[in-house]
């Protein structure tokens, strides 16, 4: 399949309407023990919580044999089995309130086929709005990757780490199945290179469960929240290499002023994800 086969899907648009419960929110904070559990009610949805509202909702007899819902529809129908959330970049207008109504309008943006080293790649952008009661709180750009099955992926061999800069915001988190699942269930992704065993290690020939980068992303963005009363401006990430449920990894934050820069390093020291986030005035 050629970028001319799929160019029919550029400008495909959908809306999904979500009410906002606060139900996800509490999913979340229990899933990350975070401390808005213990605050008062919340009113608003933390940076990149957002992931756990308008959700797919493909019926079980449209899931492919990988969970992922049969390609077609909204996202175009790339053939390459492996499939990825590269990155995003995204910017924080306004606060998204709970239980209150909001609305998110998507567009395929650009659909790409190149050759990688690995063998071919597509490349589909997807820009995300999201409107309450008629203001724009939220934009994101999503990258997502199509690729060959690939070579079998090699565990990462543990190393000490590196002593983070003396100013840094560092956490080790240790991604066992219990937190890829319950972060599954979060995002409603039946991907099950995330939970199944020996699917991830037989038919996709990784060495352990694959914690997702979305996961890596939001666990990030806590760190920063959780270090400053400002809110997030903008937040935008691109994913390195992978990361399994083999051995702990490490968050970074560097704070520089109205800027914090992030990492998720690998138990091998490699940089897995990297991220910036810039904060709002105070």
């Amino acid at each position: 399949m050629t970028t001319d086969d799929l160019a029919s899907w550029r400008g495909r648009s959908e809306t999904v309407h979500d009410e906002l419960a606060s139900a996800q929110l509490l999913a979340a904070a229990a899933t990350f023990d975070d401390a808005i559990l213990t605050s008062d009610r919340p009113a608003t949805i933390p940076a990149l919580w957002h992931w756990f509202y308008f959700l797919p909702r493909a019926p079980h007899a449209r899931l492919s044999p990988d969970g992922h819902p049969e390609r077609g529809g909204f996202m175009p129908p790339v053939l390459l089995p492996r499939r990825m959330f590269a990155g995003s970049r995204m910017t924080f207008h306004a606060p998204l309130r709970l239980a209150t109504p909001a609305r998110r309008d998507g567009v395929i943006r650009e659909v790409t086929m190149k050759d990688g080293k690995s063998g071919p790649l597509a490349f589909v952008t997807v820009g995300y709005r999201i409107w309450q009661d008629g203001v724009l709180c939220l934009e994101e750009e999503q990258d997502i990757v199509y690729r060959e099955q690939g070579a079998p992926v090699a565990a990462p061999v543990p190393i000490a780490l590196p002593v983070p800069p003396a100013h840094a915001i560092t956490r080790d988190v240790t991604p066992d199945p219990r937190l890829l699942f319950r972060f599954s269930a979060l995002t409603f992704n039946a991907h099950r290179i995330h939970y199944d065993r020996e699917y991830a290690t037989r038919v996709e020939q990784y060495p352990g469960l694959v914690v997702h980068g979305p996961l890596t992303a939001v666990l990030l963005a806590n760190l920063v929240r959780q270090h400053t009363a400002r809110e997030l401006a903008t937040f935008s990430f691109r994913g390195v290499a992978p990361l399994f449920d083999l051995a702990p990894f490490r968050l970074v934050a560097i704070p520089d002023g109205d800027t914090v820069t992030c990492q998720a390093l690998g138990p091998d020291g490699r940089i897995a994800l990297e991220a910036t986030a810039t904060l709002a005035p105070a």
